[in-house]
């Protein structure tokens, strides 16, 4: 009878691998409420709806509803009710591979040991109930530490979500097989670009063919690292994460391993050229959170987790937190590394690239027109223009002396670029894209 009470408290307590932080002894926390000026010293159990299970220190299991509790007690119980559900997450989906019998055995032992003898020697109902299921709690957990874990899938991503999340721009196409969801674009964003920059390598946004086999992809099975790779030392190379608006967002830093926004490089909009004349971000586009609503994603990672924007929530060393969905997400801070301290999701590497400048695949391609220009010192940008479709005019001062740039393409990828001096005259250069 006593082993099928201790069984009944564990199928009623661990449907989903019963977990709680503490330990045995004394209670570790203090419990205040909404309508009582009391307060309790208990453990958490879980929370289960509505309702939260406690266990206070004579082993009884203390059950409240969670408006019950001040503000600060219930972000405490939704925070560690998180972290159960990743830790659950993870004993779920563990990959098998080898047995470690030394710490199996020994677990199991103490498992058995503290199942006879609680149950047999506690003086009270509540007593043996508590201890018994710990006992067999431990079993459980010997027989999980059976297998080791490479890697954690997380919740799926929803395709009819991430076709309503791209699907809200007109320049962006989607699509899916079983293993990603890709995104197509033209590398143009709608609103304007390049005012701001202070810090400039004379390149210009021209389109990119973002599609068929050059498109973004996104995993729709996103699976934890075990060892997350850190953005300050890697993934100098490409980009790291795709916007909603189709624009790549690339590392923080630069290919020198500088700050791109503190050194000037990036304009209003947290973006700039590439070499292959191709505009990016290296910060996430905040501007796009008004288009795609507050509570939406403005981008996600290339290894399958959303970027939102920024959050009151309390974030890990990766900036990003475990949702009460079992998913993961990154959201954005205002100072460096800004997003994406270290990938939290796993990633293929190209093999033919090497840390800092190593790249994820698969990864897009841009093709240039032109070759790439050098740093002109003093320049800032300070107008950018849409005149006619596929024609632009940028602005900017150096020395007081405003120079500008009138270029375009046309339906045969012939590009043409208009070099405009303070004194009115100019220069004019023509190229083809192959």
């Amino acid at each position: 009878m006593r082993i099928l009470i201790c069984l009944l408290f564990v199928q009623l307590f661990t449907v989903q691998t019963f977990a709680h932080e503490g330990g045995h002894g004394s209670p570790t926390k203090q419990w205040h409420f909404v309508n009582d000026t009391k307060t309790i010293q208990a453990d958490f159990i879980q929370k289960d709806g509505d309702k939260v299970y406690l266990v206070d220190e004579n082993h009884n299991i203390l059950t409240y509803n969670f408006a019950d509790f001040i503000a600060k007690d219930q972000q405490y119980i939704l925070e560690t009710s998180d972290w159960i559900t990743y830790q659950n997450t993870l004993l779920e989906t563990q990959n098998s591979s080898s047995v470690d019998y030394t710490q199996l055995y020994l677990i199991l032992g103490l498992g058995l040991l503290v199942f006879a003898g609680f149950s047999y020697t506690s003086k009270t109902k509540n007593s043996r109930i508590a201890f018994s299921g710990f006992g067999i709690i431990l079993l459980i957990m010997g027989c999980k530490n059976s297998t080791s874990t490479s890697s954690s899938k997380m919740a799926a991503n929803s395709i009819p979500f991430l076709e309503t999340i791209f699907g809200r721009f007109d320049k962006v196409n989607t699509r899916h097989d079983d293993t990603y969801f890709y995104i197509e674009s033209n590398g143009i964003p709608d609103h304007e670009m390049m005012t701001g920059i202070s810090n400039w390598q004379q390149q210009v946004p021209i389109n990119h063919d973002y599609s068929g086999n050059n498109a973004w992809a996104i995993p729709l099975q996103p699976e934890l690292a075990e060892h997350p790779l850190s953005t300050k030392n890697n993934f100098m190379k490409g980009a790291i994460a795709i916007a909603v608006n189709g624009i790549p967002i690339f590392n923080p830093l630069n290919n020198r391993g500088e700050d791109a926004n503190a050194i000037g490089e990036l304009d209003q909009w947290g973006g700039h050229c590439g070499r292959a004349d191709d505009y990016h971000y290296h910060l996430p586009p905040t501007h796009l959170q008004a288009q795609v609503g507050a509570d939406k994603p403005i981008a996600y990672a290339l290894d399958g987790f959303p970027v939102y924007g920024e959050t009151t929530e309390a974030l890990d060393e990766n900036l990003g937190r475990f949702t009460s969905d079992s998913t993961y997400q990154y959201h954005f801070v205002k100072t460096y590394p800004y997003f994406i301290a270290a990938m939290r999701g796993t990633v293929k590497i190209n093999p033919q690239t090497q840390a800092p400048e190593n790249e994820i695949m698969p990864q897009a391609k841009t093709r240039g027109v032109r070759p790439d220009l050098r740093p002109l010192r003093g320049a800032e940008i300070v107008d950018f223009s849409n005149p006619s479709p596929n024609q632009y005019s940028l602005t900017y001062t150096v020395d007081s002396l405003s120079h500008k740039i009138n270029y375009g393409w046309d339906a045969t990828n012939t590009y043409t670029f208009e070099f405009v001096n303070p004194d009115g005259t100019s220069e004019t250069a023509t190229y083809t894209r192959k």
